[in-house]
C-alpha cells in the first residue's frame, strides 16, 4: 500500500511563489526565477559580516535585522561592500530584509552580481525566522506517495485504502454526500511534519475523483467548497478486504493494529467487503469511535470493565 519514500536533496521554487507563501516582498530578482532550498535551518549573518566565518551556514536563508543593517551603516561604503561581498560569495539561497528595512545600494548590486534574490518584508525580525522555519519545515518535509482516498470524517482524518474494485471511491462519495471532506482521490501524498503525517492531493487532481460507470468528477463543483479539504491529517487508516470465510476478523479491535507511515504509527482497521454493506455508515462510525478513543474513551475496555465487575459481585 505504502510506496517508497521520496529521497531528495531540496526542492526548487520559484521565487515568486516563495514570495507569495512566505509574504514577502520581492526587490532584486535572479535570472532563473527560481532558488534551491535544502534546509529548515534560516540563518543570521551577522557574526560573518563583523569577520567571524566559521561555521557559517551557506545553504540557509539569511535574514538581515537592524542589528545588522546598523552595524553596515556603520561601515564606509568600501568595507560595507567587501563584508557584503564576503557573504555573497558563498553562493547563498537568497536574503531577506526584515522589519521594511531599505537596502543599500552596494547590497543591490552585489546581489545582481551573484545572481542571488533579495526579498524584503514588514515582519519583526524574530516574528519573520519563525514563520519561515515553519514554511521550510512543510515544505522539505519528507514525503511518500499513497493509493487510497483521503476525507476528514467527524473531524478525523481517515485514509481509505484496498485493491483495486474494493469500493474506495464509491464509498468516499457516500461520505461526501452525507457532509464529510474529500482531501485527495487515488493518489494520496503524506508529509511527516514533526510529529504528524499530513495528507493532501497532488495540484493537479485536487478536488477530482474517478467513479466507475460515471467517469470523472470535480466534488468542489457539484457539492461546493465545503466539500473539499486542501489537507489534514492522517489518523486512521482503514483497508477494505473481500470479505473471506477463512478470514478471521478481530471483533473487539482489540488488537491495536497500526500502519508505519514515513516512520509513524498510525491506528488502522480492517474493514470486510460484502454484498449490501454501507460501507459509509461504518466508516463514519469507525472515525467518530477514534474520536472518542483520543478524548480518552475506548468501548472495549468500558465493556471489559463491566463485564469484569459483573463477575466480582
Amino acid at each position: 500500500m505504502i510506496e517508497e519514500k521520496e529521497e531528495r536533496d531540496g526542492e526548487i521554487i520559484s521565487i515568486n511563489d516563495f514570495a507569495n507563501d512566505c509574504g514577502v516582498v520581492l526587490i532584486q530578482a535572479n535570472k532563473s526565477g527560481e532558488m534551491l532550498l535544502t534546509t529548515v535551518n534560516v540563518n543570521r549573518p551577522g557574526l560573518l559580516l563583523a569577520g567571524f566565518e566559521d561555521y557559517f551556514g551557506e545553504k540557509r536563508i539569511q535574514v538581515m535585522g537592524n542589528a545588522e543593517y546598523y552595524y553596515l551603516q556603520s561601515c564606509t561604503k568600501e568595507e560595507r561592500y567587501d563584508k557584503l561581498e564576503s557573504l555573497f560569495e558563498r553562493k547563498i539561497p537568497c536574503i531577506i530584509l526584515s522589519k521594511n528595512i531599505e537596502p543599500f545600494e552596494e547590497l543591490i548590486e552585489i546581489s545582481q552580481k551573484y545572481d542571488v534574490p533579495l526579498f524584503k518584508s514588514n515582519k519583526l525580525t524574530s516574528q519573520l525566522v519563525n514563520d519561515l522555519v515553519t514554511y521550510l519545515n512543510r515544505k522539505l518535509a519528507p514525503f511518500t506517495t499513497i493509493h487510497g482516498v483521503l476525507l476528514e470524517v467527524s473531524g478525523i482524518g481517515v485514509l481509505i485504502t484496498g485493491h483495486s474494485g474494493m469500493g474506495k471511491s464509491e464509498t468516499a462519495m457516500e461520505l461526501i454526500h452525507r457532509g464529510h471532506r474529500l482531501i485527495a482521490d487515488d493518489n494520496v501524498i503524506a508529509k511527516r511534519i514533526q510529529d504528524e503525517i499530513i495528507g493532501t492531493s497532488p495540484d493537479k487532481i485536487m478536488h477530482f475523483m474517478e467513479i466507475r460507470g460515471v467517469g470523472i468528477i470535480d466534488v468542489r463543483s457539484m457539492f461546493g467548497v465545503g466539500s473539499v479539504l486542501r489537507e489534514k491529517s492522517i489518523d486512521l487508516v482503514i483497508e477494505l478486504q473481500a470479505w473471506g470465510k477463512n478470514i478471521e476478523y478481530d471483533r473487539l479491535d482489540n488488537n491495536n493494529k497500526h500502519e508505519e507511515i514515513l516512520g509513524l504509527k498510525i491506528p488502522k482497521l480492517t474493514m470486510p467487503v460484502m454484498p449490501g454493506r454501507n460501507l459509509a455508515i461504518v466508516v463514519e462510525v469507525a472515525a467518530r469511535n477514534e474520536r472518542l478513543k483520543k478524548l480518552g474513551f475506548n468501548a472495549v475496555d468500558q465493556l471489559l470493565s463491566n463485564v469484569n465487575f459483573g463477575e466480582e459481585e
